[in-house]
This record gives C-alpha cells, structure tokens and sequence, in this order.
C-alpha cells in the first residue's frame, strides 16, 4: 500500500483527499502546514506528497525545494486553486501539477501516473 502525505491548510480540503484517497487504496497522512508536514515526515517514509501552493503564510514551494533537495526519491504532485503556477519556474521540480476541484479524479489519475513512473524507475534500477 502506498503512503501519500496531503498538505493543504485548509482542514475540509484535507478530510476530503483523505477519504477519497484512502478508498482508492491509499494510506494518507495529512499535515496543515510546513512545520507539520515536517514533522510528519521525520517520523515515517511517504511514496509521494500532495502539496497546495499556498499555504495560509508560508508556501509550498519553499517545501517542494526541500523535499527534492533532501528527500529526492518522493515524487510531489502540486496542488494549487491556481492554474498561473504551472508557469513557474521552481513549480517545474514537481513531479505534477493539478488544478484543485471538487472533482479528484483527475488528481488521482495523476498520483497514479506518477507512482507508476516511480515503480517503473525502481524496477530499472534508475
């Protein structure tokens, strides 16, 4: 079962991932800011994070770069309300990009791609 860890400020946004993840056969961890996301992620290993851009004060990016600094075997998918990122250079380290709907289907069609790209990249020894 893969570990996924959602981090997102908002607590309805992150009860929804949540659930619907976990029916897809997902563990899921979530985190409403850096610092927890941080700390969720010294105590265990994740397969991938889901990460919003904008986080109340502080932002994702900023914890995009550390994670493909420090942990560059996890793939990030970002997840922003705001399709203008795309086109942000330092937004271009994320394994993918998702606009954020009510409608996850195509964010999970994404964590799937993006787990099968690691899988695939695993099995060639890369």
């Amino acid at each position: 079962m893969n570990r996924l860890l959602v981090v997102d400020d908002e607590a309805n946004i992150r009860l929804l991932y949540a659930e619907e993840l976990k029916d897809e056969g997902y563990d899921v961890v979530t985190a409403g800011s850096i610092a927890e996301a941080t700390e969720k992620l010294q105590g265990g290993s994740f397969d991938l994070a889901v990460l919003d851009i904008k986080l109340k004060n502080e932002s994702g990016i900023e914890l995009l770069q550390k994670l493909v600094k420090e942990r560059h075997e996890m793939p990030v998918i970002l997840c922003s309300a705001f399709s203008c990122y795309k086109d942000d250079f330092s937004a271009w380290l994320a394994d993918g990009y998702v606009v954020k709907s009510g409608d996850l289907s195509e964010l999970k069609q994404e964590i799937a791609r993006v787990l099968a790209k690691k899988a695939q990249k695993a099995k060639v020894g890369l």
